[in-house]
This record gives structure tokens, sequence and C-alpha cells, in this order.
């Protein structure tokens, strides 16, 4: 995966836009016009941030289904997308919680989106939603008959999860990118908001061999410094919201924030990097 092809930048800074509970959620407020207002301003405050890229992710319908979710989702996820896509220039990706990659995959391929995010594409996890377990040959021959070249970032032992068995994160790595075709790996830290431990951040880029990897949660402008002396790439949600609330709307200044630490730490590395433009709709 070559990640300045799609990000424009070797060291791509991911946002993610976590939308307000959709239809059939058990929060379902019953205005798809509120989510897509607040996912539309959250886009423009990533991107014109500096942002390399936004994951739009249905953050909010917890308690999740553990696989397929319902059409409405897929629905209202699909015309977000769109509309994100009519505002900013970066690219667009797709979390469907909690593990329903063929939904995401089907999005991304109808919405000429670039990338997703899956949970668990490999093994098997004991999750709040049950066991989960990994079906990358659905997925990855899904991906085929689309025709689609939409990229897979994979979680490897994924948060708010613990692994069937003893956890060796060297195998749990080589497998999710020989076994399951990952394009990436993402590692993250126990829950949302908890970063992961850079030694084990310096074991899985050993292990990757090339593959890209980002650090998947507990990223701020504090910690950025170490945890991207391992990891590729990042993906940052929480600290980025108002008062690092994970329940608020983005805070531009603090995404401005982030991106200035993250990429004053890349730069002392003498990398080149290029901040994503805005587009706004006219």
């Amino acid at each position: 995966m070559d990640l300045y092809q799609l990000f424009k930048t070797r060291r791509p800074i991911i946002g993610v836009v976590h939308l307000l509970p959709l239809p059939t959620s058990p929060r379902w407020g019953g205005s798809l016009k509120a989510i897509i207002d607040r996912a539309e301003q959250e886009a423009v405050a990533l991107a014109s941030g500096g942002i390399d890229g936004i994951i739009v992710e249905n953050f909010f319908d917890a308690p999740f289904t553990k696989s397929q979710v319902d059409p409405a989702i897929v629905s209202a996820m699909t015309i977000v997308v769109q509309r994100i896509q009519n505002l900013v220039t970066v690219p667009i990706g797709l979390n469907v919680l909690r593990n329903d990659a063929r939904s995401a995959i089907a999005i991304a391929s109808c919405t000429q989106a670039e990338f997703i995010r899956v949970n668990v594409l490999t093994g098997v996890m004991a999750t709040d939603q049950g066991l989960i377990e990994g079906e990358a040959h659905q997925v990855l021959r899904y991906r085929r008959e689309l025709g689609s070249d939409v990229k897979i970032l994979a979680d490897v032992l994924v948060k708010h999860a613990r692994p069937l068995g003893s956890v060796n994160l060297t195998n749990a790595v080589e497998d999710t990118i020989e076994r399951g075709l990952a394009d990436g790996v993402i590692l993250s830290g126990w829950a949302t908001g908890n970063p992961p431990n850079p030694e084990d951040l310096e074991l899985a880029s050993r292990a990757a061999k090339g593959t890209p990897v980002f650090v998947g949660s507990g990223a701020s402008w504090d910690n950025i410094a170490t945890l991207m002396q391992a990891a590729d790439g990042v993906i940052v949600s929480s600290s980025l919201k108002r008062h690092g609330n994970r329940h608020q709307t983005i805070d531009p200044i603090r995404v401005s924030q982030f991106v200035e630490a993250a990429r004053s730490n890349f730069n002392s590395k003498g990398q080149t990097e290029s901040i994503s433009s805005l587009k706004l709709h006219s």
C-alpha cells in the first residue's frame, strides 16, 4: 500500500467523523438531517485543520450488532459519505461497526471512497457483542467481485476485545497481512481513547515488514511524537473533540494543534509533508 499515492503524504493523519445514532440504532433520534449537518461540519473542521483523510464511522450506534448492520444504516452512511465528498477533497474511508466489512466495502465501492477499517479481519475475538470471527475470505472475495480497489486497514488485537487463547502480537500482525491480505494494520490501546504501548508498535512495525502500521486510538499532541517513532500513520478522534470529550463535536482549534504537533515531529525526521486542501461547496 502506497501511503503517498493515497494520502499525498507518507505519514498520514486520519481524523474520524463519529456519526450520531443512525436509523434503527437504539438511540436513533429521528432526524437524518441532523446527522448529515453535524457530519458535514466535522468533516470541514478536520479537512481545514490539515487532516489527510477521514473515516466515517457509526460510533454512536452502540450497542452494536457484531456483524451485518441494518440496510437503513448502510443507506444513511452512503448518503453521509456523498455529502462529505461534496465538501472536502481528502480521501474518505468507512468503518461500519462492529464488524460489517462487506457493507463498508459496498459503500466505499459505490461512492468511490478509498479505504475501510475492519475491526476483526482474521482470528476470533471475545467482545461485548459476543465472539467475532474474522471473515477475510469473504471480504476479499467480495472486493474482487465488485471490481474494487478499496484499501483495507485492519485492526490487530482490536480495542474493547480479547483474543481467544494466548496473545502473540507478531503472529497476529503477520497473519493479518499474509493470510488476511490487509493493506495496512492498526494497533490500539485497550479502549477508545487509550494509546497503544510504544514497544508494541515497534514490535508490530517489525512484523509488518513494510506494510503500513497505524496508531488506532489514544493519540494526542502530548504523545504523538513518541507513538510515531514506530508507526507510519495515525487515526485520531477523541483528542480532536471539544474538551477532549468523545461525545462532543470536532474542535477546529484542537485539530490544528494536533496537526502542528504531528507535522513538527514528522519534519524533524526529514519527512516531506503536504497539507491536504479543503474544497468548500459553492
